[in-house]
C-alpha cells in the first residue's frame, strides 16, 4: 500500500485489496458510478482497492483513474436492435398488444390476459 498511495494509516487489507472507510480513500480512485458519470470504463483493468461503509455491510470496488479508458458508444444498429428487443418484451403473446410494461416471464402473458376476472373488477371500480 505504501508504494502506490503513500503511507495510509487508516487502510487495511481485506480480501487482498487495500480497504478504506467511506470517504477516506485517496484521490485518484473511482467507483463504477463515478466512472459512468465521467463516461469511463474499466477496459479490462482489475479493481485496485475498495471502500467499506455501514459496518462492513456495504462496499464498493475502486479503480485507478490511470487504468480507465473511454466508454464504448453503441452504433445506431445496436440501439435499433435494443429498441426492437424491448418492444418484443412488451408485446403480449396472447392478445398481441403492446401493454406498456415488460411481460413477466413467470406469467407468460399480460396481467389482463392472465387474470381476466380480476382485471375486469379493477376496471369497473
Amino acid at each position: 500500500m505504501t508504494e502506490r498511495w503513500g503511507w495510509q494509516p487508516t487502510a487495511w487489507l481485506q480480501d487482498g485489496l487495500p480497504t478504506w472507510r467511506w470517504r477516506a480513500a485517496p484521490a485518484g480512485l473511482m467507483t463504477r458510478r463515478q466512472m459512468r458519470a465521467a463516461d469511463l470504463a474499466p477496459c479490462g483493468a482489475d479493481p485496485v482497492a475498495q471502500v467499506v461503509c455501514r459496518r462492513g455491510r456495504r462496499w464498493a470496488l475502486l479503480w485507478d483513474v490511470a487504468d480507465l479508458g473511454p466508454k464504448r458508444i453503441p452504433s445506431t444498429a445496436q440501439l435499433a436492435a435494443l429498441d426492437r428487443a424491448l418492444a418484443a418484451r412488451r408485446r403480449c403473446p396472447t392478445c398481441s398488444r403492446d401493454v406498456g410494461y415488460c411481460i413477466p416471464r413467470s406469467l407468460g402473458s399480460c396481467l389482463d390476459c392472465h387474470a381476466p376476472l380480476t382485471a375486469a373488477v379493477h376496471a369497473a371500480a
